[in-house]
């Protein structure tokens, strides 16, 4: 073993959430360089459907509150 070479994987939990933290700034830093598989647009157009067609789509935030207040007793 290289004593020079260090592992991600010695990394403190702190230090890997800083990866990756920083490797997600850099990959949105440039969006369009992100590949996206065509099953994954398909799947994001069945969930805008659903959600377009869904009549929860039409709720104010003040609605939505209210349903769930009333619900969970909050």
């Amino acid at each position: 073993m290289n004593l020079n070479t260090i592992s991600i994987f010695d990394l403190s939990p702190p230090e890997k959430l800083q990866l990756v933290e920083d490797l997600w700034d850099d990959l949105a830093a440039n969006p369009s360089s992100v590949p996206v598989h065509e099953w994954q647009k398909k799947e994001l157009a069945r969930r805008k459907s659903n959600l377009m067609k869904s009549t929860a789509s039409n709720l104010s935030w003040d609605e939505v509150k209210r349903q769930v207040r009333s619900r969970y007793g909050r």
